[in-house]
């Protein structure tokens, strides 16, 4: 009996022993357990802590940010009402009050400081004798340093800056933002030649143009046909086909259903009439121009000879046309004195007339190898087109432009293109399918 309780003894000392060393195996597990709970607890709060910190040095250069933003959104609106004033002292100061302006000329820049410099050197070697007639500004879009820097350094311009924030959203892939920034810079500039400083007309130059001789003369007796004849829209200085082998005589000008730009001139009515619609969202301001629906019908004065040059081989148009079309074009270097010429021949009805007595009179050439017969004749000819394939079939024959903008080709009068043919007094027309009809003969 005695035994059996010993072993009984026995058998709880043991169980006790077993339970306790549990216990405490348990225990020490937990511990340790929980010091890792507390090790990782006191990471979290010091992360935390790093993070408050962050944040709140966040917050304080937001704050700082803020009212950075503030004042210099004062600083703007405060420069931009110096630069409005000294506009307009600078504008006050060009404009000879006891001379009308002929025209407002403006310079549209960006970020070619260079090509600037040699473009407003070639203006201000003619434009200084006339400045008063013809006032001229430097338009800048964006923020180029080195542009402002150029286009202040001239005492004899007025400088205005076009900044545009805003991001651009194009309407099609592929297209390039500066096309539309392009666009948006037209509309302000000319926004505040015509209605803030009220001029009667604008020329538009771009920053890669050199002018001729008689530039000014030329648009000075231009702008008397353009505010009595109210079917011209504008009136340009540039021939598309104006290269040296392709014009002849320095005082003929046409008539063309084609806008040619590069060097333009049009008055405060019309620019009324565009700017409400002018574009946001079509790719080239000049294309929208060159649509039936926005030129209505009017047509563009151009001559035979270029007073423009345009040297931009480099910039937004990535030298589209450059080597073929542009390199080549000859500028004016024989000084008309414009004002001194009659231009009524350029009244609708008049050259209407003689502009279709001139192609009937023509000879006529016909077949695949019209252009080839051309080069065998002694005199003006013609040659009919059929359809655009057709035209830039031929075209490409004598190297002018071939493009079409709108069922138009470039410089075409009631379909026909006219040109020189290698520099002679010899005329070459290319002659629509209905161009016969249009001219009435």
């Amino acid at each position: 009996m005695a035994r059996s309780l010993c072993i009984l003894l026995l058998a709880a000392a043991a169980a006790f022993i077993y339970i306790q060393v549990s216990l405490f195996a348990t225990q020490s597990h937990y511990a340790d357990r929980l010091a890792q709970a507390e090790k990782s607890e006191n990471q979290c709060t010091s992360q935390l802590r790093s993070l408050i910190d962050q944040v709140s040095s966040q917050q304080e250069k937001i704050v700082a940010l803020e009212e950075m933003k503030i004042r210099q959104d004062e600083e703007r609106a405060h420069l931009k009402i110096l630069i409005q004033d000294l506009e307009k002292r600078s504008v006050q100061t060009l404009v000879n009050n006891n001379v009308v302006p002929v025209a407002a000329v403006v310079v549209m820049a960006c970020n070619r400081p260079d090509y600037l410099q040699r473009t407003v050197e070639s203006i201000l070697k003619y434009q200084t004798s006339v400045a008063s007639k013809f006032p001229l500004f430097i338009s800048q879009d964006g923020i180029n340093g080195e542009v402002k820097k150029k286009a202040l350094s001239y005492n004899e311009i007025t400088y205005m800056q076009h900044l545009d924030l805003e991001p651009v959203r194009t309407e099609r892939p592929g297209e390039l933002i500066a096309y539309y920034k392009i666009a948006k810079h037209y509309k302000w500039a000319l926004d505040e030649l015509f209605i803030k400083h009220n001029f009667a007309r604008v020329i538009i130059l771009e920053d890669d143009m050199e002018i001729a001789p008689d530039f000014f003369d030329y648009f000075e007796a231009a702008a008397k046909l353009l505010d009595n004849d109210k079917t011209i829209m504008a009136v340009s200085s540039w021939n598309d086909n104006g290269q040296k082998q392709f014009v002849y005589d320095p005082k003929a000008l046409y008539r063309s259903d084609f806008f040619p730009g590069l060097g333009w001139m049009l008055t405060k009515p019309t620019w009324i009439e565009l700017s409400p619609k002018w574009p946001k969202d079509f790719t080239y301001w000049d294309d929208w121009v060159r649509l039936k629906e926005v030129h209505r019908d009017r047509q563009f004065i151009r001559p035979e000879v270029c007073r423009t040059y345009n040297f931009g081989e480099h910039g937004s148009s990535m030298g589209q046309f450059f080597r073929q079309y542009l390199e080549p074009i000859k500028l004016n270097d024989v000084h008309i004195k414009w004002n001194s010429e009659d231009l009524s021949y350029l009244k609708m009805d008049k050259f209407l007339i003689q502009f279709g007595k001139d192609v009937s009179s023509a000879t006529p050439l016909h077949g695949s190898d019209a252009a080839l017969k051309a080069h065998n004749m002694d005199a003006d000819v013609r040659i009919q087109y059929n359809d655009q394939e057709d035209f830039e079939r031929i075209a490409r024959q004598f190297g002018i432009f071939e493009e079409w903008k709108d069922g138009i080709p470039r410089t075409a009068y009631k379909g026909v293109v006219v040109f020189r043919y290698k520099s002679s007094r010899r005329r070459i027309y290319l002659v629509g399918p209905d161009s016969l009809g249009l001219l009435r003969v």
